[in-house]
């Protein structure tokens, strides 16, 4: 079964600027614990759960001070009218409500509308979340969640006669399978052949200015057309490398290969390691963050795709070790950000 057949279509989503105070609301109003913080085309750029809203930790909710939401959290049968008096109530005193895209955690992992039962199930499981968008050409048209799996497989479970333990669905629900991952593949569709070489005058005929510029016009005429086919084949080829880093996922064995590669190359001397490379494009503002000149802390939060996985990976495995990671733009087609390198740094 594909993410389109398991997914809710009727997704409840946030913006960045939306006060918490209203996604409490959200969340009361439709009985739902976490929803997708979207951008202004409609793309996945964060999710707000409810341990976002009261704090990770003690400390958190003392420094936040956000009193109201602790209790919602703890009394979840508390009527929207009710959670809104209270924020009314807090309002008054002073406490300064954040905004979702303070809480939200970043950058969010996405999958296509063709993502198989198992692999969305590998993905919970390995990233330890409970849901995930499904995306079209970037934006979100659904979200699946744990609960959506479960009753998935229930149906099936049902259909079979004789099910048994080996292939048991809760089974394969936590079962590990690796993925296969390939590289995007280039379009060679050909050049657009040159048109043939104008007729020439015979060798008595005397040629004047005005044909030689006719010729040159007609070259440079070909040349910008050539030129205009490769950036519209490179863009295509772009466009397809993002649609497939949005829909691809790493393995556990995969991510162990890329930490192999990064020893050796530390045994080589190096400081760094270049995990992916990826077009700006991937990111959710098209790189700027990264590019800027003044780099923005948040950076990591526009990332999408396979990109944003590396991140979850480093965040979780590599930065409670001592790791870094960074990110800049590797090359400039056109004068705008082309590809874009995440690396892997341990140098001083």
């Amino acid at each position: 079964m594909q993410a389109k057949e398991l997914m809710t279509s009727d997704v409840v989503t946030a913006f960045p600027g939306m006060p918490t105070r209203e996604i409490a609301r959200l969340m009361a109003k439709y009985r739902i614990s976490a929803l997708p913080v979207i951008d202004e085309s409609g793309a996945p750029i964060g999710m707000v759960s409810e341990g976002d809203l009261i704090g990770r930790s003690q400390f958190d909710r003392e420094t936040h001070r956000e009193w109201w939401l602790t209790l919602f959290a703890e009394t979840p049968l508390l009527s929207a009218d009710a959670i809104l008096g209270l924020a009314k109530l807090f309002s008054k005193m002073r406490v300064r409500e954040r905004t979702a895209s303070e809480v939200m955690s970043a950058p969010v992992i996405t999958v296509g509308e063709t993502a198989e039962e198992q692999e969305i199930s590998d993905l919970l499981v390995t990233h330890r979340i409970k849901r995930v968008p499904v995306v079209r050409e970037g934006k979100i048209v659904g979200i699946v969640s744990r609960a959506d799996l479960i009753r998935a497989m229930a149906s099936k479970k049902h259909e079979r006669a004789i099910p048994t333990r080996d292939s048991g669905l809760f089974g394969k629900f936590f079962e590990r399978l690796d993925q296969r991952f390939g590289h995007p593949q280039d379009d060679h569709a050909a050049k657009p052949q040159a048109a043939g070489t104008p007729q020439t005058h015979a060798a008595d005929t005397q040629p004047d200015a005005k044909e030689f510029r006719t010729l040159v016009a007609e070259f440079e005429k070909q040349q910008a057309q050539r030129h205009e086919e490769e950036r519209r084949m490179a863009a295509k080829r772009r466009e397809k490398a993002v649609e497939q880093l949005l829909d691809e996922h790493i393995s556990s064995e995969r991510w162990r290969g890329i930490m192999r590669e990064a020893h050796e190359a530390a045994a080589r001397g190096e400081k760094q390691f270049m995990l992916l490379r990826f077009p700006a494009t991937l990111c959710s503002d098209q790189g700027r963050a990264i590019n800027a000149l003044n780099q923005s802390p948040d950076w990591y939060k526009t990332l999408r795709g396979e990109a944003a996985e590396f991140y979850q990976y480093w965040k979780r495995d590599l930065q409670p070790r001592g790791f870094r990671l960074g990110a800049w733009v590797l090359d400039f087609p056109g004068g705008m950000p082309g590809d874009i390198g995440l690396f892997l740094m341990w140098g001083d």
